[in-house]
């Protein structure tokens, strides 16, 4: 059978799942629930696409043991349907096989330290004294710097920048256009001009963290920039100098910190939305999408700020009486006060 071929019976066997069907269904891929074939598995995990399960086509769906008796084809029964599909589906990923050793096109300093097994992709750039460690892969045009270190295993897919003082742990995943270590924004206005500050740190990345394209992570101006292990990083976002954040926290696209924010463990922070410098998110803190958190967060749980999308017409007329909320609270409690002195 193909590498990328798992009967059903396999597959539960492999993720200790139960299964009902066909135990002998191959699978090679996956699909949708409305557009999955006789040869792909899907997975419900969100209730509002149970309509399809009794129509799928899939050859297996990954579901909660109380959807069994909707489905009408071989089922793998999971306490999370998502986190299983998603281990499953990462059977059927494809990743182009990269060559080891250096390409010809490539640039590398004389006291660069490239392990045997590590791949340097076309047009790299590897400055003094940087390290590329066991199984590391520089996609093309990827520019690592001075005294950079890639850790084992890790992959930077392409025109993937390492400025200065970055350090990757291992399996670290890094998306096109990032650019990790370069200056943060520390200036001082001295009487009529601005003086540009130093920034003397580095950037620190745990193992396992991904960084989405075109993502910027600044160098410290004293102290690291430091990403803990398993961060997730989504497309875009920004992460000032001296930030701190805590392992397993995951950031969707646009997000982002300020200088010397400290954001706990475990937390997920939506799109656009942002956290002002010097602040602490405590662990397990969700920030909703296009909020901004101007104050530290000392408890777990999820905040929003914002104001939701109406129609424009009700808008403004709410937008016209928030110029005048002040005066309306003095108002209310002054008539509050005459009421309590009668």
């Amino acid at each position: 059978m193909s590498t990328y071929q798992y009967t059903v019976a396999e597959l539960a066997e492999r993720f200790g799942l139960t299964f009902q069907g066909d135990g002998t269904r191959i699978i090679d891929g996956v699909g949708t629930l409305a557009g999955a074939g006789p040869s792909q598995l899907s997975f419900l995990a969100n209730s509002k696409y149970g309509a399809q399960l009794a129509a799928t086509k899939a050859g297996a769906v990954v579901l909660r043991e109380e959807n069994l008796a909707d489905c009408g084809t071989a089922a793998l029964v999971a306490g999370d349907p998502y986190v299983t599909y998603a281990k499953i589906a990462a059977l059927f990923e494809r990743h182009p096989a990269s060559p080891v050793g250096i390409h010809a096109s490539a640039v590398v300093s004389a006291s660069a330290r490239i392990s045997p097994s590590a791949s340097i992709g076309p047009c790299c750039v590897v400055e003094d004294d940087a390290v590329v460690e066991d199984g590391a892969i520089l996609g093309p045009h990827c520019i690592i710097g001075a005294g950079c270190v890639v850790g084992a295993q890790s992959r930077l897919v392409a025109r993937v920048t390492l400025v200065t003082r970055v350090t990757l742990g291992k399996r670290v995943l890094v998306h096109p256009g990032a650019v990790i270590g370069s200056d943060g924004f520390g200036l001082a206005f001295d009487r009529d001009h601005w003086i540009k500050m130093p920034q003397l740190g580095g950037v620190r990345i745990g193992d396992d963290c991904e960084i989405g394209a075109n993502t910027t992570i600044d160098r410290g101006a004293l102290d690291d920039t430091v990403l803990e292990d398993d961060v997730r990083l989504d497309n875009q976002i920004q992460i000032a100098h001296n930030v701190y954040v805590g392992a397993h926290t995951a950031m969707a696209g646009c997000a982002a910190v300020a200088g010397s924010a400290k954001i706990g463990r475990y937390c997920m922070i939506g799109g656009n939305a942002g956290v002002l410098g010097h602040l602490e998110l405590a662990d397990r803190v969700t920030i909703t999408a296009k909020s901004l958190v101007t104050h530290s967060i000392r408890e777990p749980g999820e905040y929003s700020s914002g104001v939701p999308l109406q129609d424009n017409r009700q808008w403004r007329r709410n937008a016209a009486r928030f110029k005048h909320l002040d005066e309306f609270v003095r108002r209310l409690t002054a008539l509050e006060k005459d009421s309590n002195n009668e």
